[in-house]
Parts: structure tokens; C-alpha cells; sequence
């Protein structure tokens, strides 16, 4: 059983209730990310999930050279501290390079890696000696037994506070599948683990020039991660995600999210042992 990792007032791990990682994948403008991150913070108090806002403020990995990135680096930390500041909610996002470490650093709680990016031994490195929290998302690439080194580069900095995030493995061409018994492998680890089961349902350069999706799935496959007993859920919503800047086709409506999301937290409550007789 993974050791609790403790962030503001949300714990992941150590049998405790599920944990929700979400919003938008990229922040498209101010008042569309503070109008996200209100209504997550509404479903924390209304459903008492713990909750953890996650928006990029560059997307480097996008497939083609003309898409949509985000803000950048100061804005999007500005953006970031504001939804701290309105909502109180513990923050995310990911960094690509050395260079932003110590400014997302200074504005974040979770420092994420992302999977293309879980073997750069010198952001790794970075980032644990960051202190925060590091999410580490596993490569489409790595088998779950290979995120270990990715735990042993972090934890060398004597930063132990780690978590890891499944996200789909490669699946032939433009295809991700997953294997449930990852989240299992990756809990042997000591880290909690979290569930990111909208990329795992992104369909990578599936549309030529930016990635498809199938959010019909996110539901289904999140079920069975919590019946695995993961840790946390990852999810991208978005208002109107047919006309997202980015992963739109695998992002869940906002509207959709509280229904979900008390679906899931029924089934957590019973495989942890969390309900009342």
C-alpha cells in the first residue's frame, strides 16, 4: 500500500479516498480557466472529493509546428496563482525543461513530467530538488516496472514525495491501449498511483495533424481503475470540448463531470472499505 502524499488538504494514497486531478489541457484565456477551476472547487465542497487543478500553460509536445500551446510560462503561472487565490485549490502543471523549474516551483504544488519526457534524468533531477510534489506520467513507450529508475532519479535528490500516472501504452499506430495490471506494478513502487483515463483514451496523431480521442470510453475505463483501488483520476474537461484549442476529442464535458465523478467515488467507497453499514 502506497505511504499518504499530502498536498494542502488532499491526500493521495495510503487507503484514503479517490482523488481528482482535472482541467482544461491547455489554458485557452483567464476567464475560461477561473470558470473551470470554480466549478471543480464547487464539486470538492459539494461531493468533499479532493481535488487538484491541472492546466498547461505550454503544450510542447503538440504534433504540428501551427498548433494552439498555450500562454507561456509567466502568463500561465499568473493565470495559476489566481486560481489559487479564487479557489484554493492545490495546483498542477507540467514542465518541459530545466529552465522552468524553478519558476513553476514557485507557484505549483505538483511539478508534472510529462510522459515523453519520464527518462530526462536532468529534469527529473530538477525537479525533485524542487521539493514538490513530482508527478511523473509514464511513457507510451515503457513497460510499468520501467517507471522504478524514473522514481530512483527523483528520490536521489532525498525528495521522496512522488506520484505516478498511467496513461496508455502504445498500441500499434496511433493507438493506446491499457493494461490494468500497470496501476498494480506501479503501487509496488511505494508511490501512490493516479489514472489518467482521458489520454489514455487520445488517439495520438489520429487526425493528421493533432491527435484524435474517444471520450465515450473515459467513463468506462475509469471504473476499472478504481476497482483496481488507483490512488487518483486525471481528467480533461473542458466547457465545450468539440471546440477545444487542445485533446479536445478526449476531454470530458464540464457539465458531465459530477455524475462521473460520484460514480467513481461509489465504487472507491467500497473497494477501500469506506462505507457506512
Amino acid at each position: 500500500m502506497p505511504a499518504a502524499l499530502k498536498v494542502a488538504d488532499v491526500v493521495f494514497g495510503g487507503e484514503q479516498p479517490l482523488v481528482l486531478i482535472a482541467g482544461p489541457c491547455v489554458m485557452e484565456d483567464e476567464t475560461q480557466t477561473l470558470t473551470i477551476a470554480r466549478q471543480l472547487a464547487e464539486l470538492q465542497r459539494e461531493l468533499g472529493v479532493g481535488v487538484v487543478f491541472k492546466a498547461s500553460f505550454d503544450k510542447a509536445n503538440r504534433t504540428s509546428l501551427s498548433a494552439y500551446r498555450g500562454p507561456g510560462l509567466q502568463e500561465g503561472l499568473r493565470i495559476l496563482d489566481k486560481v489559487r487565490q479564487e479557489t484554493g485549490l492545490p495546483l498542477l502543471s507540467d514542465v518541459h525543461d530545466v529552465g522552468q523549474v524553478d519558476a513553476a516551483a514557485g507557484v505549483l504544488d505538483i511539478l508534472q513530467i510529462p510522459a515523453f519526457l519520464c527518462r530526462q534524468t536532468d529534469l527529473l533531477l530538477a525537479a525533485g530538488r524542487s521539493g514538490k510534489i513530482v508527478n511523473i506520467k509514464k511513457g507510451q513507450f515503457l513497460a510499468p516496472w520501467d517507471m522504478a529508475n524514473a522514481v530512483t532519479k527523483v528520490a536521489s535528490t532525498g525528495n521522496e514525495r512522488i506520484l505516478l500516472t498511467e496513461r496508455g501504452t502504445s498500441f500499434g499506430y496511433n493507438n493506446l491501449v491499457v493494461d490494468m495490471r500497470s496501476l498494480a506494478i506501479m503501487r509496488e513502487t511505494g508511490c501512490p498511483v493516479v489514472f489518467d483515463a482521458t489520454h489514455a483514451v487520445q488517439l495520438p496523431g489520429g487526425a493528421g495533424t493533432s491527435s484524435g480521442g474517444q471520450r465515450q470510453y473515459v467513463a468506462a475505463l475509469s471504473r476499472a481503475a478504481v476497482a483496481v483501488g488507483v490512488d487518483g483520476l486525471f481528467w480533461e474537461v473542458h466547457p465545450d470540448p468539440d471546440h477545444a484549442l487542445c485533446d479536445g476529442a478526449n476531454s470530458l464535458p464540464l457539465a458531465e463531470v459530477k455524475a462521473i465523478l460520484k460514480e467513481m467515488l461509489a465504487i472507491d467507497a467500497v473497494i477501500k472499505g469506506n462505507t457506512q453499514s
